[in-house]
């Protein structure tokens, strides 16, 4: 009988990426916390009517991507491709959007696309992501914009950062019915034509070479801007420019999904090859009303996980960890005892097996100890505990109790 493999495209975390994993996850909380973002947790199965109304019916999420079946209450349901579309559903069921203030959350989680897996890009794969609610001012904009490369700063990850405005209700429907005469003259691939009667502006989207060819003389909606859409898209690039944030206006990048209107960006980096996007997000200010709330202002980004762990190393930290072991049968109970006595205030690894002096200490430096604690016949009758400083390599005998 052969042994049962994980699913193609989806991967266990273990060991040395299972390290920089939570490595990467507890920075970003810390950062996030900072900037005024509460931890949150949403389903990772939703309706799949959640994500057509939100992601939208035109977008590859929903229309190749997304793990959808029936289940046994014959309920629609799939696995999220993405975060923020539960967030919203999350804020609107606990009416939220009546409460008034502002509102800021992060999380982090597994998503799911079925796309064909590939060098950073799984079928499962995790997004560390933060979300406003409530707040209109495009300084939370630049306030999401600022924290994202502060994390990626923390990282020493390089990147560069790629702008937009997608415009809003009053002046996207006067874009989108130039873009479309303008792409009805034009030779595009089968996507690109099915998209003009959806959502013309994922075309701008598109990566055959063939259609990017025949785009480059396609109207701009930075062009097109209202007057309010235009003082807000100058606003955030004053904001940058003032805090040497180094941007790139680019008046193709419209995200994948359909939710956004405004602030949209994207940040690129080379170091995983390609220059391929490691986060995006933007502000989607009329999602909460298209899921059934109040209309409340929205703004967020989420950054994949997995593609940058190669790019990630641990910073060394002054960390105390203790080693705790018996040299002897009858020391196994103060081990013990001292072990979770010691956890209160410090990160202790302890073995339960008796072992020689020696290979206690093998032990304890393979594991990354600073100090090693040892028992064994001589400190039970003495009421003792050696003590070895792995670092100044000091050793001493202390009375048990005072250890």
């Amino acid at each position: 009988m052969s042994n049962i493999q994980s699913l193609r495209g989806m991967k266990d975390i273990l060991d040395k990426d299972s390290k920089l994993f939570t490595y990467f996850i507890d920075n970003c909380s810390k950062i996030a916390k900072k900037y005024g973002f509460n931890y949150l947790e949403t389903p990772i199965l939703e309706e799949t009517a959640l994500f057509k109304r939100s992601v939208g019916e035109s977008s590859d999420i929903v229309s190749k991507e997304m793990y959808q079946f029936i289940d046994k209450g014959e309920n629609d349901v799939c696995l999220r491709p993405e975060g923020t579309a539960g967030v919203v559903r999350m804020f609107v069921q606990n009416k939220l959007d009546r409460a008034g203030g502002t509102h800021r959350y992060f999380y982090h989680g597994p998503m799911f696309r079925y796309e064909r897996p590939q060098k950073g890009r799984l079928r499962e794969f995790h997004q560390f992501g933060c979300e406003t609610f409530g707040e209109t001012s495009v300084y939370e904009d630049a306030n999401i914009i600022l924290m994202i490369c502060e994390m990626l700063n923390f990282f020493e990850i390089g990147f560069k950062l790629q702008l937009n405005s997608l415009g809003c209700k009053e002046c996207m429907p006067i874009y989108r019915n130039d873009l479309i005469k303008y792409l009805e003259t034009k030779e595009l691939c089968a996507d690109c034509d099915r998209r003009i009667a959806t959502n013309p502006i994922r075309v701008l989207d598109c990566k055959n070479e063939n259609c990017q060819e025949q785009l480059k003389n396609a109207p701009k909606i930075t062009n097109n801007l209202c007057e309010f859409c235009d003082v807000d898209f100058e606003k955030i690039k004053t904001i940058l420019d003032k805090n040497n944030i180094s941007y790139e206006v680019d008046s193709n990048l419209v995200r994948g999904l359909d939710y956004y209107t405004k602030t949209a960006f994207e940040f690129v980096s080379d170091e995983i090859g390609a220059q391929s996007a490691i986060a995006g997000g933007g502000r989607y200010d009329r999602l909460v009303e298209f899921l059934g709330g109040r209309s409340t202002p929205a703004v967020g980004f989420a950054i994949g996980i997995q593609r940058l762990l190669e790019l990630i190393k641990i910073k060394e930290q002054n960390e105390e960890i203790l080693y705790i072991g018996a040299m002897c049968e009858n020391a196994i109970d103060d081990v013990f005892k001292k072990v979770i006595q010691k956890r209160q205030t410090t990160k202790v690894i302890t073995d339960y097996k008796v072992r020689g002096f020696g290979k206690h200490l093998n032990n304890a430096q393979k594991q990354g100890a600073t100090t090693v604690a040892l028992i064994g016949d001589n400190e039970i009758r003495d009421n003792t505990i050696w003590v070895k400083d792995l670092n100044s390599k000091k050793e001493q005998t202390i009375g048990f109790g005072d250890f």
